[in-house]
This record gives structure tokens, C-alpha cells and sequence, in this order.
């Protein structure tokens, strides 16, 4: 289900470019999660992390978490 969550959350964050910058602003992973429950989406943080395939590209983050959850 959190996947879902996540990918749900990347999707209206690509589509809608308000929702975007205030995404990329994002530094801290509880800024992340507030803004993704303001936006009705609720996830948990393990499911950002490989395994698991990454539902955000690095355009939409910030340097600080994309480096966090798109390492290679």
C-alpha cells in the first residue's frame, strides 16, 4: 500500500507544479511526509529505500534527499 502511496504522491507532484516546488523545497524527510499528508497521502519511510524502486526522480527533490533516497 505505501507504494502506492509514494507513487500516488510523485505522480500529482509531477502533474501539478505547485506541489512540485514545494516538494524540491523539501529538505528534511518530515517535510516530505507533512506535505504528502497535506496532499492525502500517507507513507512510511522505509518504503522510500532500495529494495524498493525509486517512485521519485532527482529533478523532484531536493539535493539533500535525492542523494538520500536515489543513491546508486
Amino acid at each position: 500500500m505505501s507504494i502506492e502511496q509514494i507513487r500516488g504522491f510523485s505522480d500529482k507532484a509531477r502533474s501539478d507544479a505547485v506541489l512540485g516546488e514545494q516538494l524540491k523545497a523539501c529538505q528534511k524527510m518530515k517535510e516530505m511526509f507533512a506535505l504528502a499528508r497535506d496532499n492525502g497521502f500517507e507513507f512510511v519511510e522505509d518504503a522510500l529505500y532500495p529494495p524498493n524502486e525509486p517512485q521519485f526522480t532527482a529533478d523532484q527533490l531536493s539535493e539533500r534527499l535525492a542523494k538520500a533516497l536515489l543513491r546508486a
